[in-house]
Formats: structure tokens, sequence, C-alpha cells
């Protein structure tokens, strides 16, 4: 399979990485790292230690490719669709966080847009070198729901190349459960500064399971089956099994970039039909926080 990678940072250059062990891949980056990858190959380190040469770039090419795989930020999604119509695409793959990234990409594009949820840690430590902080699996399928012969074959292409994958027909029911996790766990470890190991049974616990529970029930009055306890459950799980770890927000402030507030915590609250005042707060804060470094 010919897989284009958009968005080669180190949750990309990761999974890029990955299939580039059974497929043909092409990274799409900044330099220094897409240029280091030309020259001396991808270095993968950590849970995965390996070394593959996929090509790199810092442009999409005007080829073919049966698979695009979209790894941007939230808040570069119409711009990735942007760049992505140059290329002859049959499918698309979000590994996005927050809600909405599909839309966007299929009004953009001529071809089954597919939504993903990953639980892979990955940090990049160099150009032409990223750290798998953690192994995990890679879940896809319609963002509707039910199934499609476009995530069957992709399916089948991750696990070709040694990558966990469910081809799952409840994909709306796991965005949002990702969602409650990243509500729950980007926006306390970004404004507590900790890692998510904080969150498992310090002072901030709390916080995070009250964002879930929130998201949990405004996920419910958009008709998807979401409980408080598997969302709060959720957040609990994945702050242990990361622990070490430091969230992409928490990552974001650290380097004084923008977050992805907008499409996690935003999310939650422009959907919402009543009050969710733990998220409400965090979006403030952390909304506060970007406009003070002139951000937003």
């Amino acid at each position: 399979m010919r897989v284009l990678v958009f968005g080669a940072g180190s949750l990309g250059s990761l999974v890029g990485g990955l299939l580039a062990r059974a497929h043909d891949v092409t990274l799409v980056g900044r330099d220094p790292h897409a240029e280091r990858v030309r020259e001396r190959g991808l270095r993968v380190e950590g849970a995965h230690s390996f070394r593959v040469e996929p090509a790199a770039t810092t442009t999409v090419p005007d080829e073919r490719f049966d698979l695009a795989l979209v790894t941007v930020k939230a808040f570069d999604t119409d711009a990735a669709a942007e760049a992505l119509s140059t290329a002859g695409l049959d499918a698309v793959l979000s590994l996005q966080n927050g809600l909405g990234n599909e839309k966007r990409l299929r009004d953009g594009l001529d071809c089954p847009v597919l939504a993903g949820t990953c639980t892979y840690g990955a940090r990049l430590t160099g150009p032409g070198r990223v750290e798998c902080t953690g192994r995990g699996e890679v879940a896809l399928g319609p963002p509707e729901g039910g199934r499609s012969s476009a995530a069957d074959s992709v399916g089948t292409a991750f696990r070709a190349a040694g990558v966990e994958t469910t081809v799952a027909a409840d994909m709306p029911r796991r965005l949002w459960e990702k969602l409650a996790v990243n509500v729950g766990i980007n926006g306390a470890t970004a404004l507590a500064r900790v890692e998510n190991g904080a969150l498992v049974d310090g002072p901030a616990s709390e916080t995070a399971r009250r964002a879930a529970v929130e998201t949990a029930r405004v996920a419910r009055e958009r008709g998807v089956d979401l409980s408080d306890e598997a969302a709060a459950d959720a957040v609990e799980r994945v702050a242990e099994a990361t622990a070490a770890n430091r969230s992409s927000m928490l990552q974001d402030v650290e380097s004084g970039d923008r977050t992805e507030v907008d499409a996690i915590h935003g999310a939650v609250v422009d959907r919402a039909e009543g009050a969710v005042p733990v998220t409400e707060t965090l979006a403030a804060l952390l909304r506060a926080w970007e406009r003070d470094r002139g951000l937003r």
C-alpha cells in the first residue's frame, strides 16, 4: 500500500515508521526532521526499536496514494484538506484529536474519510528520531459508525505492518471516549504542569474525572452511548498506563505553542445543552494562557 502521512510530527512519524516496515510510505513534515529522514532514514526508539527509510518531503507530492494518514493539529485540518486535494487519494484516515475533523476533510476531499483513535505514545527526540513511549493500538472505521470496504482495507494494511488494529463499527462512541480522556487529562496536566500519572490519585484526579463525566453527558445528549463510569474509568486507565508521559497539551504549553483547546474542551462546551462547569473552566484558563501569549 502507498501511504502518505500528512503531519509527520511525533505520532505521524511513529505510525508512519511502523507502516514503513511493510508499505511504501511518504512522510510530509517540516525541516530539519524531513531533511534528516531523507538523508539518514527514520530511527524509532523506545518500546519499538528499528530504522526505516520512508520518503520524506515538506509538501504533498502530486501523485496517487492508497491512503493519506492525517495527524496534524485540529486547527490545521482545513489546510490539510487543501494540501491533500492536489494528490490522488483512495482513502483518508484521521488520527487527530477533537471532534469534526473527518467532516472537514470530507468537505474538501473526494474520497472516503475514516475516523481513528491511536493509543501509541510518541515523542520526537530530534530530527529523524522518534521515541515510542508506549505500545498501543489503532481503532478505525467510518466516523458515522458501521462498516466499510475502505476501513477493512486499511485495517488489513495496518495489521500487515504489525500495528495492533481494530476495525470498529462503533467509532462515534470511541471518538467520544477518546475526547473524554483528552478533556480530562490534557487540560489538567497542561494547567498543573504535571505528568499523566499525577491524575491517578493526586489532587487533580477529581477534576479530570469530573471533566470526563461532563463529556460523557454531552455525548449522550448527542445520541452516543457513553456512560459516566466508562468515561471516568477511561481517564484513570489511560493516566495510569501513561503515567510517565507528558500530554500533548502540556508539551504545547511548555514549548509556548497553541493548544488544541478549541477542538477538545471547546467541542464539549459548544455541543452541551446545559452547563459543563469543569470543562468550561479548563477551556477558559487555557484560552487565557493562549491570549496572554498572542496565540489567539
